[in-house]
């Protein structure tokens, strides 16, 4: 799918012009009902006039802002920022001529356009997004790319491509670095079609959109700069992959210093993720849900009460921040003697303690079944939150057992309080592997942010309703 015939462009310019259109007809309509401003009501005979002249504007900067180039669909908070950035100046550039040039635009009107648009663009601009994800996963509008460094290196990438298969690369050849021996395939199965070297016939035989660069695939500035002189007459994307997995992009920085691109890798966020900030707002969070919440939490002790005659709450030591433990509160979902029954499901199902989890667990009860699929077993842990323990958003808390299993870097996950809920809820909760749980408590710790906090409370509650690998 090369740029000329890539659709997706296009799809946004029509999709941008109906909301800027309806955005100005809504604004319109609504300055008509409104009267906040010392103005006559009637903008009927300025809008026929300052209107279309407004999203034309609107419409020229988004393209200006380069929000319609094909690299920045998909991923990334660059297209988001782009819309803002064309939208504001858009704004500045109405404002100062109709004062320039002494027109008499409602600034009711003026102002409620960009109330109204700048949001409506944000959320169209979401809702393609995740279309268009949907799209790739479903194997259309894929692009085919190839990879080029050591094939340790090509494998990694490959990973990242087939681990997030929204992101729409299909990487469908390596080119090895000189010195590499001879082979077939790398070790991930990705097929050599090539040096280096031979990067443009690669290109032209596999008819690929991208090429990726790693580090270890030129010896120096020169044979880049000559790779990047080769391909300059192809319709080809040539992206260099530094040696970075799971750094957010808030804490990468490029900064290009005489004519040398550097790259800036802000040190990992563990120590924000424990500040007052985020202890503030999980206070005040717990709080309120404790509240809101105390009729459901009485009506779940009598169903588990009259259940069985078993204890309401489980309590369960559970390792939280530098490794300090503490009692983990949970409504009880298992029979009384479910401690005592877990070395022999482990032995059967051939499992180690580290995430051990069962899909059919026998030992959960009848009220235990409903409340684990939809997380309402959790909500005495809004006390633990309350009482700093633990957070609102965190690494997945875990018993002494798994602790003890922790390999390398995997004792990061304990230099932030645990969370009810984190990335592993939102992205497959017990239906991730082990490694993927991992990562994904490590990326957490590593580039901590109070607005991905935010995003992650905001996906636990589609999480909870679906219901996604609850067990």
């Amino acid at each position: 799918m090369s740029r000329a015939r890539n659709p997706i462009p296009v799809v946004v310019l029509a999709l941008d012009a109906v909301v800027v259109i309806g955005a100005l007809l809504a604004a319109a309509a609504l300055r008509e009902r409104l009267d906040i401003f010392a103005e006559p009501v009637g903008i009927s005979e300025g809008l026929t006039q300052a209107g279309p002249l407004m999203a034309l504007t609107w419409l020229v900067m988004l393209r200006i802002q380069g929000c319609y180039q094909a690299e920045i669909f998909g991923a990334g908070a660059d297209e988001y920022k782009r819309v803002v950035s064309a939208s504001v100046l858009t704004a500045a550039l109405i404002g100062v001529g109709s004062f320039l040039t002494k027109y008499d635009l409602s600034r009711g009107f003026f102002v409620l356009s960009y109330l109204i648009g700048v949001p409506a663009l944000l959320l169209a601009r979401y809702a393609a997004r995740m279309a268009l994800r949907r799209i790739r996963l479903r194997g259309r509008l894929r692009r085919p790319v190839l990879v080029a460094g050591r094939p340790g290196h090509v494998d990694e990438i490959a990973g990242v491509f087939a681990r997030d298969r929204w992101l729409g690369y299909d990487v469908v050849g390596a080119l090895l670095p000189f010195e590499v021996l001879d082979l077939e395939e790398t070790a991930a199965g990705i097929p050599i079609v090539g040096r280096v070297r031979d990067a443009v016939a690669a290109v032209d035989s596999h008819d690929a959109e991208a090429l990726f660069i790693t580090s270890s695939a030129v010896r120096s500035a020169s044979e880049m700069r000559e790779l990047a002189w080769d391909l300059e007459g192809h319709d080809i994307d040539l992206i260099v992959a530094p040696s970075l997995t799971d750094v957010a992009a808030e804490r990468v920085k490029m900064r290009p210093t005489g004519g040398l691109p550097l790259v800036y890798v802000e040190r990992p966020r563990s120590r924000e993720a424990s500040r007052w900030a985020k202890r503030s707002f999980d206070v005040v969070a717990s709080a309120t849900l404790i509240l809101v919440s105390l009729p459901l939490m009485a009506a779940v002790a009598v169903w588990i009460r009259m259940n069985d005659r078993g204890a309401v709450l489980f309590r369960q030591p559970r390792v939280g921040r530098d490794g300090l433990p503490f009692d983990c509160l949970k409504f009880r979902t298992m029979v009384i003697d479910a401690h005592s029954r877990i070395a022999d499901l482990q032995a059967d199902q051939q499992s180690s303690a580290l995430l051990f989890k069962m899909a059919d667990d026998p030992r959960i009860t009848r009220p235990g079944r409903w409340l684990r699929r939809y997380s309402i077993d959790e909500l005495p842990q809004l006390f633990n939150v309350l009482r700093g323990d633990m957070s609102l958003v965190g690494p997945r808390p875990q018993v002494s057992e798994e602790v003890a299993e922790y390999e390398g870097p995997m004792s990061r996950r304990l230099r932030v309080r645990p969370g009810m809920t984190g990335l592993w809820q939102v992205s497959g909760r017990n239906d991730l592997s082990i490694a993927d749980a991992v990562r994904l408590d490590l990326y957490y710790v590593d580039n901590w942010s109070m607005l991905q906090d935010l995003v992650i409370l905001i996906r636990t509650v589609d999480a909870v309703v679906r219901g996604r690998g609850a067990y």
